[in-house]
């Protein structure tokens, strides 16, 4: 087996795959950028299916030979997941991708950087959106670097259609290491390399400081705070030094986050194209980067988004998901707990885990992946954690009233709805825990861990911030005199989307049948001006709805 009966065999397997030519751009184009030699006449028996199956597995042997040509290696991404794709089930599935790891697993895991390609994954087994959430992940990926890909993160080929490049801009930041010292702690700052995520002049404004001079003021923090920080900056363009003595990079696994409307997040030491330098760096997502493979954070500038929240978001994906939760819990036992005179003996022996593990409890409560009841044991495990340790009203206390403000210095939403939802969850948490504690107690037996929820289906949208500037109402079109009045075309635009939010709780303001079931009430709120709840309708509109009702509400 070579390259070049790849090939040809992908181009046969191409002809007789549904519909139109699935490998064209993803295996067949970067295919032919690693062929020297003519391609022999082949052919093949057996299923479209089967025979995808045999090429990936081929691609993923001549891939696992040293020295592997790019384009072979982004065919072989595309192979090995369409094979994936075809795989009849859950468990063929995990078969499959088990076979895979097997042909390939002896290769160094490490990121190489195609020429004005993707970014080419080997045997990186953890990959997550933004949420925390897992991406399935295969031995070999090429993940989208121009910004185009219509199957983001992966590769779709686009760069080749747009002719990418993958060149630096020549007026990009130059490298350069800036040393600001402080009391305690010596800020080092590469302006060269920082993807400008906000993470640090967000968090903690008083040292780094947005748009003056000097950027850095170590003086005006705490020690950890700063080394806090400094860990936290995904870029890696800070670091800091203690005493002359460089603060080591957090210790973590090899990951890769895909963030939101923002670059690749690489955490764990992957070598990038060999380089094993660095513990952490960020990836341009966007294609528009001037210091490319490295963000420059030119994607606030281009405008590039992701799809955005679903319209009915749960209090996990409003939060920020996983990685703003652990934010929060390691702020909380790394900062609040050992400073208190009440908490601090209590979780004096906690396990070095303990952040991760009130993380995923607080993720899969709020409606993330259910990662506790996998990981930990459930609210079985959650319940034998507090039996038996005579929890007192004042440690309760203490704890939800420092939770809540580790969750502001984390960054977590603080709108009223949210917050509403999350101080509603640590009180009733907190008050079962002490609850169960108790000597004597016998909570009810294997249960699911709680699923908690927006308060009274107040949502983030569901009403006009007073804050906000007066919005501009969209014109109406009305209809004529004797033109019939329909919903869909004279009553549904009426209602905007956060009137339809506010009201969701009761019932939908965009369906035909819930308005017309409760249009008489709908019109008295409308006469009496309190709906919508900032500002009433003019009185030709309310005398259209008026009209609808008339005329037997029409769909």
């Amino acid at each position: 087996m070579n390259t070049a009966e790849l090939l040809a065999r992908a181009r046969l397997l191409n002809r007789d795959l549904a519909p139109g030519e699935p490998l064209a751009e993803t295996v067949i184009r970067p295919l032919t950028t690693a062929v020297t030699e003519a391609e022999p006449e082949v052919t093949q028996d057996g299923t479209p299916s089967d025979r995808l199956w045999e090429l990936a597995k081929d691609a993923t042997r001549l891939r696992a030979r040293p020295g592997a040509h790019p384009g072979l290696i982004e065919a072989t991404a595309a192979l090995q997941h369409l094979a994936c794709l075809f795989a009849e089930d859950a468990d063929s599935l995990t078969k499959r991708i088990a076979e895979l790891v097997g042909i390939q697993g002896d290769l160094e895991s490490r990121i190489d950087v195609a020429a004005d390609g993707p970014y080419l994954i080997t045997n990186i087994s953890k990959i997550t959106n933004w949420l925390g959430e897992p991406i399935q992940t295969f031995p070999q990926m090429a993940l989208c670097r121009c910004g185009q890909s219509a199957t983001k993160p992966l590769c779709d080929g686009s760069h080749a259609r747009i002719a990418f490049s993958g060149a630096k801009d020549p007026a990009r930041v130059p490298d350069r290491l800036d040393s600001y010292e402080g009391v305690q702690v010596t800020v080092l700052d590469n302006r060269g390399v920082c993807a400008h995520s906000g993470f640090c002049t967000d968090r903690l404004p008083t040292v780094f400081r947005a748009g003056e001079e000097p950027f850095a003021a170590p003086s005006g923090g705490r020690a950890d705070e700063i080394v806090r920080a400094v860990r936290a900056c995904p870029s890696g363009a800070l670091g800091a030094t203690n005493d002359g003595h460089k603060v080591p990079d957090p210790q973590r696994e090899p990951a890769i986050e895909v963030s939101k409307d923002g670059p690749y997040r690489i955490t764990g030491g992957i070598p990038l194209g060999g380089d094993a330098s660095r513990e952490h760096y960020s990836l341009c997502r966007c294609g528009h980067s001037r210091n490319k493979p490295l963000c420059s954070g030119m994607h606030y500038y281009v405008g590039f988004a992701d799809p955005p929240l679903s319209q009915d978001p749960t209090l996990f994906e409003w939060a920020g998901g996983l990685p703003a939760l652990k934010r929060m819990t390691h702020i909380f036992y790394e900062k609040y707990v050992p400073q208190d005179d009440l908490l601090g003996p209590l979780f004096a022996r906690m396990s070095p885990d303990h952040p991760e593990r009130v993380a995923a409890w607080l993720a899969e409560t709020f409606g993330g992946p259910k990662l506790y009841t996998e990981q930990y044991g459930g609210y079985d495990h959650m319940v034998a954690e507090h039996a038996g340790k005579a929890l007192t009203e004042q440690w309760r206390a203490r704890w939800a009233q420092l939770i809540s403000l580790a969750a502001d210095d984390a960054g977590l939403p603080t709108d009223p709805e949210f917050r509403a939802a999350f101080a509603g969850y640590v009180e009733w948490g907190s008050r079962i825990a002490l609850e169960n504690s108790q000597p004597g107690a016998t909570p009810p037996p294997h249960m699911p861990v709680p699923q908690w929820w927006w308060v009274c289906e107040a949502k983030p949208g569901s009403r006009v911030s007073a804050l906000a500037p007066p919005a501009q109402r969209e014109q109406v079109r009305l209809p004529a005199p004797d033109e019939p009045v329909g919903f869909a075309d004279h009553i549904k635009p009426l209602f905007r989307e956060v009137d339809r939010k506010s009201m969701s709780f009761a019932f939908d303001l965009w369906s035909h049948d819930d308005v017309a079931q409760h249009a008489d009430a709908i019109l008295h709120r409308l006469r009496q001006g309190g709906m919508p709840c900032d500002g009433a309708w003019p009185a030709e509109q309310v005398d259209l709805f008026a009209r609808w009702i008339a005329e037997g509400t029409p769909p």
